[in-house]
């Protein structure tokens, strides 16, 4: 891992546990040891195995969407693909840091550089829709869970709202009208640029109306020639963040909690939505705050930070020691070591 990376990781791992010693201080009391031995570490342990079943489905996406343009690369591979993106992810914000490592690992595969980018492209197009769509599915059926959060669900609905429009019209301007696209894109970009130099500004502009068109040719080249990859590749993306959904069910399980299935849906969904805007590396202290200030509305206060914590652990942590076995055996591979 190279030093800038390295220092983000440090960032970003501080702040995740900055925050969660403060949630551990405000919320740890005298009940705490109480419902500590209530904790059930099957339901633990099937936390963990469900997460890396949600890691299998990713890999399955990648495998199938490559296979439909005609490049079939082994599970194995595209799993270890998977692991090694999730510590890049971990430390860049909207976790945007995981896309370079997965188009140079297809590219190490005998993947065309075109295809890589243009797989990787579709997965961040196909996690949109799925998202936008389990939103809105949410919004309707899970009314009454989404009243339950109180004054923080009349905000997240209209974020919520406004991130499943932009999806929709996004994907809409890219395929129709790219050239709408890159004149909206560019006004916006010179508007938020306007004390830069102009070097810099021109170098941004160039950069967005080449992933306008890389996004653009992305999606006609599986609408065209390979719509079973697109297919496969959403039937993946639902059991993905499905299976990643239910992962906080089974945690509150094992702290002897009921599963909370419908309201705790509703609140993985705004925090993928949330953890999905560049704020912070890795979403640390995001995602925090934001599971203790929701989930708090349902469980008890006593137990709410250590449920953060472990929920932090499997789907965070856990994901940065992945990243870094992965890490590990890419370098031995390249350097020819077994």
């Amino acid at each position: 891992m190279e030093g800038s990376q390295k220092k983000w990781l440090y960032i970003s791992i501080g702040f995740s546990l900055t925050v969660l010693i403060v949630i551990l201080y405000l919320t740890i009391n005298a009940n705490t040891i109480q419902y500590l031995r209530k904790i059930n570490p099957w339901f633990l342990i099937l936390a963990f195995l469900t997460h890396i079943l949600t890691m299998c489905f990713w890999a399955m996406r990648v495998k199938k969407m490559s296979g439909s343009l005609g490049y079939p690369i082994r599970f194995s591979y595209s799993l270890n693909l998977v692991f090694a993106n999730l510590l890049a992810a971990a430390v860049t914000p909207a976790q945007a840091g995981g896309e370079p490592v997965r188009v140079h690992e297809l590219y190490r595969a005998n993947v065309p550089l075109g295809d890589a980018t243009a797989i990787v492209i579709m997965e961040r197009v196909l996690d949109g829709i799925a998202l936008a769509g389990l939103a809105a599915f949410a919004m309707f059926a899970l009314t009454e869970q989404w009243q339950s959060l109180g004054a923080i669900s009349d905000v997240m609905v209209y974020i919520t709202w406004i991130f499943v429009a932009g999806c929709l019209f996004l994907f809409y301007l890219a395929i129709r009208r790219p050239d709408v696209m890159k004149r909206v894109a560019d006004r916006a970009a010179r508007f938020f640029t306007r004390k830069w130099e102009p070097a810099r500004v021109t170098e941004l502009l160039e950069r967005i109306e080449e992933e306008i068109t890389n996004f653009h040719s992305a999606v006609l080249r599986f609408v065209r020639t390979a719509k079973s990859g697109l297919a496969w590749g959403m039937v993946f993306t639902l059991l993905y963040w499905i299976s990643e959904i239910v992962t906080a069910s089974l945690i509150l399980m094992g702290l002897g909690q009921p599963p909370l299935f419908f309201e705790s849906f509703v609140i993985q969904l705004i925090l993928a939505i949330l953890m999905m805007l560049p704020l912070t590396p890795g979403s640390s202290g995001i995602a925090e705050v934001g599971a203790t200030s929701m989930y708090a509305l349902f469980i008890p206060a006593a137990i709410v930070g250590v449920f953060v914590v472990i929920w932090r652990i499997v789907l965070y942590y856990f994901n940065i020691a992945l990243g870094i076995i992965s890490s590990i055996i890419i370098v031995r591979r390249e350097s020819g070591n077994p």
